[in-house]
């Protein structure tokens, strides 16, 4: 069992996970021009905070994660709030080819957590519609205090670096601004940038 398996069922209680996904969605709605019309798909979704919140602003959305507790989850949620046009997939997009087109995909901080993370960069582009949008919300460089050490993650990312491998993919109108601080109960402050970009 993954430690997100693990997880799973505590996830939505701790109350970060809530204000850092309120503050994406708002960023997300500022920075992308939504429509009704829009699929869209949150990859890494965990138990789908930032989805639900955004489930009155697309027709269809997906829930994808390889960890399995998380999409049951999602599932049970899913059942619970009668949201049928929310559906949750368990799959392993690192490692596996998925067939499906949308027109939006977000994800909020699961890039550090992508082992070969240029790799998935360019599978999101073949996922989205020509002028669909793509939204991500991570760490800025850190020290490696967030996870600790004993985690193998990347250590955050420069948005100006991210910018240029997206743009060599293909991205365009690429954009990025700090929009949520996270606080440690040690007093440190990890601030996290969302970055949009479109194909």
């Amino acid at each position: 069992m993954s430690s997100f398996d693990a997880r799973a069922r505590e996830w939505d209680k701790d109350k970060m996970h809530m204000e850092r996904s309120v503050a994406i969605a708002s960023e997300l709605e500022k920075m992308i021009p939504l429509r009704p019309s829009m699929k869209a798909l949150e990859y890494g979704a965990g138990t789908g905070i930032l989805s639900f919140l955004l489930q009155d602003r697309f027709s269809e959305i997906t829930l994808m994660d390889n960890s399995q507790e998380m999409i049951k989850v999602c599932a049970e949620k899913i059942e619970y709030h009668q949201t049928n046009h929310i559906v949750p997939l368990w799959f392993d997009l690192e490692h596996e080819k998925y067939d499906g087109k949308f027109d939006i995909i977000y994800n909020q901080m699961v890039l550090h957590h992508v082992n070969d993370f240029e790799a998935i960069l360019s599978r999101f582009y073949s996922l989205l519609n020509s002028g669909g949008y793509l939204a991500i919300a991570d760490l800025y460089p850190e020290d490696g205090s967030f996870h600790g050490i004993d985690v193998k993650v990347h250590l955050g990312f420069d948005p100006e670096n991210l910018k240029e491998i997206l743009k060599h993919i293909g991205f365009k109108n690429i954009e990025h601004k700090t929009c949520f601080e996270l606080k440690r109960e040690s007093g440190k402050i990890f601030p996290i940038f969302l970055l949009v970009a479109q194909k």
